[in-house]
């Protein structure tokens, strides 16, 4: 309920709430700002932008950014993923059947295949692809012209990202998280695209359970609607709020049944910690890998859980949140007698 990933099914609901334009996207000041600086330039030299890097963690606005991109200019966007080119030959057809001026998105770009990787860096620098014809010693290389196009390459791991191409991009913007007052503003709105009466409460109360992320925050809006519907009069207020996200297992401040899950088996099973990742992705039925990358990160961000050396280990902020007094010596918390608290360092996977 509360993964900031999503499904194509989605992923089509959401397409209706999305901003069209600039001045409808809410939050990511800094980046509103600089973008709509490029974008005004080019459009005022009637040149194509610099190509656009967008990174951030998923859900907070990349691809509604290329859209908007894509719409500020007045052009068309062709659509596309890292995963989904994995030979030069497939960008080479994409690159070869660009329009002049048109956008090309490409999400998860830092999953590019190597041989395709090369192939767009000549096609970002010099506007121009290699065609190779033939096999072998009798092949050759016909270069091929392209008109001026921009790219829009989206990344959650930007580090990941081959510094060859990182520098052919232009600008580069990094989405943050929202904040409560910025997530309320992106839940009032979508709640009139969809029709729906809510009350201010209710927004507040969804935007603090949403980890800072707005697809979260769409979704979980659309799980209220559901429970007022069906079992309130059909207004979205503080009630219907809290009563729906307790049913769909949603925390005060946003954790879900994994989450809680990793807590309890931290604090209750194993005193707090430190505990290996298989231990503990075993303990709460897991794979090792959604541990880490589905729950892991929001526990860490939040100060609930730390890394170290040895394992995970419980904070004092998790004993507290799970109403659990932390014993004398739990990561945090000062041993009996002891003039010093532990110390919180170390970033391990355990």
């Amino acid at each position: 309920m509360v993964t900031a990933g999503a499904d194509d099914l989605e992923r089509a609901a959401e397409a209706a709430l999305r901003p069209k334009r600039l001045d409808e996207f809410v939050g990511q000041k800094v980046v509103r700002d600089q973008l709509s600086l490029v974008l005004q330039a080019a459009m005022a030299r009637d040149a194509s932008p610099d190509h656009v890097l967008l990174s951030g963690p998923p859900g907070l606005g990349k691809t509604t950014l290329a859209m908007i991109i894509s719409a500020e200019l007045g052009t068309s966007l062709r659509v596309t993923s890292g995963p989904a080119i994995q030979h030069a030959g497939d960008l080479a057809a994409v690159l070869s059947s660009l329009e002049e001026g048109e956008v090309l998105f490409i999400d998860e770009i830092h999953r590019l295949a190597r041989p395709a990787e090369e192939l767009l860096y000549v096609a970002m620098e010099d506007f121009r692809v290699d065609v190779v014809v033939g096999k072998g010693a009798g092949a050759s290389a016909i270069p091929l012209s392209l008109p001026p196009f921009t790219v829009v390459g989206a990344t959650t791991r930007s580090g990941l990202l081959p510094a060859p191409l990182r520098d052919r991009f232009g600008f580069t913007g990094h989405l943050d998280f929202y904040d409560a007052a910025e997530l309320e503003r992106v839940i009032l709105r979508s709640a009139g695209l969809l029709g729906v009466e809510i009350q201010h409460g209710a927004a507040h109360e969804i935007a603090g359970r949403s980890r800072g992320t707005p697809r979260i925050a769409n979704r979980l809006l659309r799980r209220v609607r559901d429970w007022a519907q069906v079992r309130g009069d059909g207004v979205l207020d503080l009630r219907a709020a809290r009563a729906a996200l307790e049913v769909y297992e949603v925390d005060p401040i946003g954790l879900d049944r994994l989450d809680r899950a990793v807590l309890n088996a931290l604090c209750r099973r194993f005193g707090g910690g430190p505990v290996g990742l298989g231990t503990l992705a075993m303990t709460v039925g897991e794979e090792p890998e959604t541990v880490e990358t589905v729950a892991e990160p929001y526990l860490v961000r939040e100060g609930l859980v730390s890394r170290t050396p040895r394992g995970r280990v419980a904070t004092a902020a998790a004993w507290q949140h799970l109403g659990l007094e932390a014993p004398a010596g739990a990561w945090g918390v000062p041993a009996a007698g002891s003039l010093f608290d532990v110390d919180a360092g170390g970033d391990a996977t355990g």
